[in-house]
């Protein structure tokens, strides 16, 4: 591959500059990114790309262009290269989400162009370009989107990137994809934000210096809490069919809990906590976590 264009240069996308040179990947690596602050923190870092202030020239000279960007912003994008994009060059993004930001991609993207949708699985709940990570992508799971116009040589393509760049890849289509990701993580991330709220609510009304007392529970919570909130809304939106199942399968699961709560339910009770810990088993298993006791802090 000669050139690759990365547009949004934040966690992720300096992430991807990073390895995409360390690993020769391309031959030249154009940045494209709005924020002022975040163009001087690229400059400082002296990350191996070459910053651009217009679309066009990038744009006319790329073989593959990533959108690293909130998924509010694929519109206004979507409609700036098409004026210079052609056949050529294959699209993709790295979104969390994925069936609404597909209708705006067909609706908006000039036909004859090639956009297949990625989802690395990785990041952190600190953003901008001095947090990326050269080995951030190294050994997780890519999830790329095959449809029904998908093309099969740029799919592999587009596979073999992604390879390049350390990650293991699998296919799935959109729905499948909305489908466990509400589960495994956007309802996970909803939890935290709404448990730190809830935290927030209780300290304004019972008075009490309530945060310094934090328990292990609220720290990490607050951890995932912390995220980019422009993103975290995105997705909500993109996927708010399968996060408002998820909210509502785990209100469900609430209202149990409180139901043995009350009625001292042991058997019950016991019965669901024994159950979910496996869970926490399984994923160290398939080397998703440490083992290491506090997620192997010091």
């Amino acid at each position: 591959m000669k050139n690759v264009l990365i547009i949004g240069c934040g966690l992720l996308g300096s992430s991807l500059v990073r390895r995409i040179s360390k690993k020769k990947i391309a031959k030249k690596i154009f940045i494209y990114e709005k924020s002022k602050l975040n163009i001087s923190k690229i400059k400082k870092l002296k990350l191996p790309g070459k910053i651009v202030n217009s679309l066009e020239d990038a744009v006319i000279n790329s073989d593959l262009i990533i959108f690293c960007t909130p998924m509010s912003e694929y519109k206004n994008l979507i409609i700036k290269i098409n004026k210079f994009i052609s056949s050529n060059t294959i699209i993709t993004d790295i979104g969390s989400s994925k069936n609404e930001s597909s209708k705006i991609i067909k609706k908006f993207l000039k036909k004859g162009i090639h956009w297949i949708q990625s989802h690395p699985i990785t990041g952190s709940e600190v953003s901008g370009p001095e947090y990326g990570k050269e080995n951030m992508f190294k050994d997780k799971w890519c999830i790329l989107i095959k449809e029904k116009k998908t093309n099969l040589k740029n799919l592999k393509f587009l596979n073999s990137f992604w390879k390049k760049v350390g990650s293991k890849t699998v296919i799935m289509n959109v729905e499948k994809h909305d489908k466990i990701f509400s589960i495994t993580s956007h309802l996970p991330h909803l939890v935290a934000y709404n448990l730190v709220k809830s935290a927030q609510d209780f300290e304004k009304k019972q008075k009490y210096d309530l945060i310094k007392y934090s328990a292990g529970g609220l720290r990490d919570f607050s951890r995932i809490a912390a995220s980019n909130e422009i993103m975290w809304r995105d997705i909500f939106f993109d996927n708010k069919i399968n996060v408002s199942k998820a909210i509502d399968m785990f209100i469900k699961n609430l209202n149990s809990f409180k139901k043995d709560i009350n009625s001292k339910n042991s058997m019950s009770i016991l019965k669901k906590l024994i159950q979910t810990k496996k869970v926490r088993s399984r994923i160290i298993k398939l080397k998703q976590d440490t083992n290491k006791p506090d997620f192997g802090r010091n």
